[in-house]
């Protein structure tokens, strides 16, 4: 049996937000109750990815709701932040497809796009109308992107690439690609070129046998000769600098997805434990180990809860650094994956079934502890940034 969510709030966390940002918060915890918890642990025992949520999404603007104009919400970072909490309580693979959506392909098009480019797809990204995807793993290069081997080449009025990316969220549902390729032209200089995946030589596949993100499309891309008009280059996008702006607005969204998938958890082990009776038929709520990993998990979450907020304001402030974000997703992501394997203690036997959402939250995390930039990975630049030595 899975509880209805009853909010965490433990220290008045939602007297720190503006009327407008409990709207937005709102209307996507009402969103996810009304539309995801009724079907996702049907969609994770299928595999599939509930392509019928798309458009109620794009029209409460779920879709770059952090950007401006071209038919975007316009809403706060904090805002934004709030509502990927939401998505991700009810799953993250839900909450990756719409910051793929938003961080991946929407902000490349916003930020480093010509204007005929963002009329011809902002739009529609917006309402979901299109869907796109962001090409920049590759299946030898994960961690080190300057790698890359995804190459383009001059060739008249258009571009030729050729290359493979891997763990490519939507990859296979996408109208549109960010592709990003070494263009030969520019000493290898590292380009972004929007692709649209029905072009020739395009081609995309579904990673299958996945015990994690079971409701989210993950793809390999493999570009043989595809041929794309110079029009299709981002002409603001220019070195690894740019791709790597995209993945700070993705991890930014993580680090408030984390939380909510920490909240569902540890409100399920609270509830769970309340109602649960061992021992002369007390409740399990009442037990000393109980209580301290219930304690545990409302202290990280509200700790948790407090970083993003922080980060966020001063996103919206334009004074947040790569570091900052850094530190909420390796933070949240770590504490997350921590509430999921304690709530699982908390429900013993019955955490493992997908009769409480538990099981589930936990698989999903250990590929959100991973994408974007691995716990590892955040380390070392934490490491860099308080030291001024890199140790990559």
């Amino acid at each position: 049996m899975a509880f209805p969510f009853k909010g965490v709030d433990f220290i008045q966390f939602d007297g720190l937000l503006s009327g407008e940002e409990l709207l937005a918060r709102d209307t996507a915890r009402r969103f996810v109750d009304e539309n995801i918890e009724p079907i996702i642990e049907q969609c994770n025992r299928e595999a599939r990815f509930p392509r019928e949520i798309i458009p109620p999404m794009g029209e409460l603007g779920f879709f770059g709701a952090n950007l401006e104009g071209y038919g975007c919400a316009g809403m706060s970072n904090v805002e934004y932040g709030l509502v990927m909490q939401e998505l991700e309580r009810g799953d993250s693979g839900i909450r990756s497809f719409v910051s793929v959506q938003s961080a991946l392909a929407m902000y490349p098009i916003s930020q480093f796009g010509s204007h005929a480019q963002k009329e011809a797809w902002l739009p529609a990204l917006a309402k979901g109308e299109k869907l796109g995807c962001f090409g920049l793993t590759e299946p030898d290069f994960g961690s080190n992107p300057a790698g890359m081997r995804t190459r383009a080449r001059k060739d008249g009025a258009d571009y030729i690439l050729n290359g493979e990316k891997m763990w490519i969220t939507s990859g296979s549902i996408a109208d549109v690609a960010v592709i990003w390729a070494r263009l030969d032209e520019e000493d290898g200089c590292i380009r972004g070129f929007l692709v649209e995946t029905g072009r020739p030589g395009f081609g995309a596949y579904e990673v299958r046998g996945k015990w994690s993100l079971r409701a989210s499309v993950t793809s390999g891309l493999s570009l043989q000769e595809v041929r794309v008009p110079a029009e299709n280059l981002l002409p603001g996008a220019a070195g690894l600098r740019s791709a790597l702006m995209c993945l700070n607005q993705a991890r930014y969204g993580i680090a408030w997805g984390a939380l909510g998938a920490a909240m569902s958890c540890y409100d399920t082990a609270l509830q769970y434990s309340l109602l649960r009776k061992q021992f002369r038929d007390q409740p399990i709520a009442g037990h000393q180990l109980v209580q301290e990993k219930l304690a545990w998990m409302i202290s990280e979450i509200t700790k948790g809860q407090l970083l993003a907020l922080q980060v966020g304001r001063l996103k919206d402030a334009g004074r947040a650094g790569f570091e900052h974000i850094s530190m909420a997703k390796r933070n949240n992501v770590w504490m997350a994956l921590e509430c999921a394997r304690l709530a699982r203690d908390v429900l013993g036997g019955n955490g493992i079934t997908d009769d409480y959402p538990v099981m589930r939250h936990m698989m999903n995390l250990e590929s959100v502890k991973t994408y974007e930039g691995t716990h590892d990975i955040h380390t070392l630049i934490l490491g860099q940034s308080v030291t001024g030595i890199p140790a990559y």
